[in-house]
């Protein structure tokens, strides 16, 4: 199982820092052996395709990825265009991660309709394939999309897609026409039972190779006695499933009934296990939502500086 880390919008830096921050958070991560570093699309927050193309020029060998970038929010032909020069920048390290989100960010927040959000995902995959297979004319008519238009970044070049997918349908979607998934709420029995039957299916009856399968799995190093504690803590600040009925109808699946009861958390020994428990469900790729615990900025920092370490150190041991 490949180690990644994921961050998300950071509360601990000042608006004027964060950025930079975010490139020391990248830089470490190359530094320190970690596979992949994933980057959200947070409504309100840095945007993870412009931070990424940063990034790429602060790094030379890291995997650098969005998880997730709504597909609602940008015309796929402009997805594509801004996908390859980011591509450019980062020398092939760049893989997009893509889904149709939530229905409270894109009709409640954007005011954009949430209508047949699968279906939606196959047309803008037929557009994506077509623009991202070279350049020259790109002409796609579907049900959702009627483009006649040119791409003229770079040549041919490989660009790997992930799909964010919790149900039947998007995951046959992501073995069918993609690389894999990128989860999230997502726990052991859920993966195991669920995401990766169906997903490895998909892609074996499309004649691709083994999906990946990236789970955005948080993670704090803390005493046993503080376990629950953080569990709850987590899901306070990242979770509340009864959100998303996406994530309600993917929670079935599991025995979690937030993120935090996807957390691993505790003791060295506690969160390598945890992590091992992913690696044997069929995850190919750990993407660690490192939580900081304590009550103020300092001992927070603290916290996440111990997770990152302990997280670097058994890398190799996963």
């Amino acid at each position: 199982m490949r180690v990644g880390l994921m961050v998300g919008s950071d509360k601990e830096r000042s608006r004027a820092d964060r950025l930079a921050g975010l490139v020391d958070d990248a830089t470490y991560a190359e530094s320190a052996g970690f596979t992949s570093f994933w980057m959200p699309q947070v409504p309100g927050y840095l945007d993870a395709m412009t931070a990424i193309t940063v990034l790429g020029q602060a790094t030379d060998r890291i995997e650098l990825a969005t998880a997730v970038v709504p597909i609602q929010t940008r015309h796929p032909m402009i997805m594509a265009q801004q996908a390859l020069t980011t591509q450019a920048v980062c020398g092939g390290r760049f893989t997009l991660g893509i889904g149709p989100s939530h229905h409270w960010i894109v009709n409640g927040q954007l005011g954009l309709p949430y209508d047949r959000p699968a279906h939606l995902v196959s047309d803008y995959l037929d557009v994506l394939e077509a623009s991202f297979a070279g350049a020259g004319s790109v002409d796609v008519e579907n049900e959702s999309y009627r483009v006649r238009g040119t791409v003229d970044v770079a040549d041919a070049c490989e660009m790997p897609i992930l799909l964010a997918a919790l149900g039947p349908t998007m995951l046959r979607l992501a073995g069918e026409r993609t690389r894999g998934t990128i989860l999230w709420m997502a726990d052991e029995r859920a993966i195991h039972d669920h995401v990766v039957p169906r997903i490895t299916a998909a892609a074996n009856f499309a004649g691709r190779p083994a999906p990946r399968v990236v789970a955005g799995v948080p993670v704090a190093l803390c005493s046993k006695s503080d376990a629950d504690e953080a569990r709850a803590y987590a899901s306070e600040v990242l979770g509340h499933a009864d959100f998303s009925p996406n994530y309600v109808r993917l929670l079935e699946h599991g025995d979690a009934r937030d993120v935090g009861d996807t957390m691993a958390a505790g003791d060295e020994s506690a969160v390598l296990a945890r992590l091992r428990r992913y690696q044997e469900a069929g995850v190919t790729d750990l993407a660690a939502r490192i939580v900081p615990l304590g009550d103020d900025a300092t001992t927070r920092t603290q916290s996440r500086l111990r997770t990152q370490e302990f997280l670097a150190s058994i890398c190799p041991a996963l």
